[in-house]
């Protein structure tokens, strides 16, 4: 079940927004309305669901729409029309009390400036949304002290935040938003203000931190790298409307169209596509059968390696042609000549990481999970396919 299931949610700016509604249903473009009425369309007719646990990136150019949809989400702004699911309820049409509630206990916020109050502690400025909630001193003290520790800032509760380095004051803004322990966390443009390189270092603490706390995150950037790397699902705004959505491989495979294509065609694909974005089904043998029926299955498949794994898929190693020839020839079993030094990888390895592996192999680079279990196995072909933006090779096609 969606946590948050958004139904045709519109802003228009302006006086008498229904008018502009009128003209959006006519078909009207955002420029045409407000040449002709003054009205400002923020976001046209938004539908979308997220579920618990994603990571919702919500992206576009300055002017697209995308930090206005994000503050219709808790109504910081109000909606002209449409309805915002939270389990079910519309936010849009909550009272002020369980409006005011749904922020302090449900959504949690962190802002691109950090928002920090420059008269209060590190740890005061934690406890805040606690503090507001009413929560016992010694409680709200705690609960801070833990989410801090948690973002790296323990040992830093009685710092003021000019003594912060602007990385440090966004992990303050982001343990502030998680101290209430919010279903939900809406951040804003939250890493654009900081220099590149920190900017990069908070993305990997955002994706450590999703690991363990598994937060539904929607998450407002400009940046398309700054997308495809933190992003389960993207959706891609233009002129107050949802271009796309879909996974990053599918936002960079199969745009919907020419302003998608061209949004992403500078994007390195090698530093987004995985393993398991171009694996192949791989032929396997189990090591009880004879060098005689790995040849054959071979020359079925039309290979010229098979993967030995045992009952629970487990790689025990590969059998080249060569080596199953050598077997038949000496009388051996697949296990006696088989190699057991086999190049593996996890399916979320980048493309990049693996240049270096295929290079120092002749053999096909097995994918396999936590418990080593085969579930693919990578070729050049089907790197340079996928680099070259078609369809990954048959599984026969090596």
């Amino acid at each position: 079940m969606s946590i948050i299931e958004v139904k045709q949610l519109t802003k228009i700016f302006g006086q008498e927004p229904q008018r502009g509604e009128k003209l959006l249903r006519e078909g009207w473009s955002k420029d045409n309305i407000y040449k002709e009425t003054k009205l400002t369309v923020g976001v046209n007719k938004a539908s979308f669901s997220i579920q618990p646990g994603e990571i919702f990136v919500i992206m576009g150019l300055s002017g697209s729409g995308k930090s206005t949809l994000v503050r219709l989400l808790n109504r910081l702004i109000e909606p002209t029309s449409g309805q915002v699911l939270f389990k079910g309820k519309d936010i849009v049409k909550m009272n002020a009390v369980d409006l005011r509630q749904l922020r302090r206990k449900n959504i949690g916020m962190v802002f691109q400036k950090f928002a920090l109050f420059p008269h209060r502690t590190v740890l005061s400025n934690v406890e805040y949304g606690l503090e507001v909630q009413g929560i016992d001193r010694w409680q709200r003290k705690e609960l801070a002290q833990k989410v801090l520790k948690l973002v790296g800032l323990e040992g830093w509760e009685n710092s003021m935040p000019d003594q912060l380095s602007g990385g440090m004051q966004q992990r303050v803004g982001l343990a502030r938003g998680l101290a209430n322990d919010p279903d939900i966390l809406l951040m804003d443009e939250a890493f654009s203000a900081l220099d590149p390189l920190i900017r990069k270092d908070m993305q990997h603490e955002l994706l450590l931190l999703q690991a363990r706390m598994k937060k539904t995150i929607i998450f407002i950037t400009h940046d398309l790298d700054e997308a495809l790397r933190i992003g389960d699902r993207i959706a891609l705004m233009k002129d107050g409307s949802i271009v796309q959505i879909g996974t990053p491989e599918e936002i960079l495979i199969q745009p919907a169209d020419k302003y998608v294509e061209r949004f992403v065609e500078d994007v390195d694909l090698s530093k987004v596509l995985t393993a398991a974005h171009v694996m192949l089904q791989p032929e396997t043998v189990s090591p009880e059968r004879g060098p005689r029926v790995a040849l054959q299955l071979m020359r079925d498949n039309g290979v010229s390696t098979l993967f030995v794994t045992d009952k629970e898929q487990q790689l025990r190693g590969v059998l080249t042609a060569e080596d199953a020839s050598l077997a038949l020839k000496e009388n051996k079993s697949i296990e006696q000549v088989m190699q057991e030094d086999v190049p593996r990888v996890s399916p979320g390895t980048l493309l990049n990481e693996l240049f270096e592996i295929m290079a120092d192999t002749r053999l096909p680079v097995a994918v396999v999970d936590e418990r080593d279990r085969l579930k693919g196995i990578v070729i050049k072909g089907a790197i340079l396919s996928a680099l070259a933006g078609n369809a990954v090779p048959e599984a026969g096609a090596r």
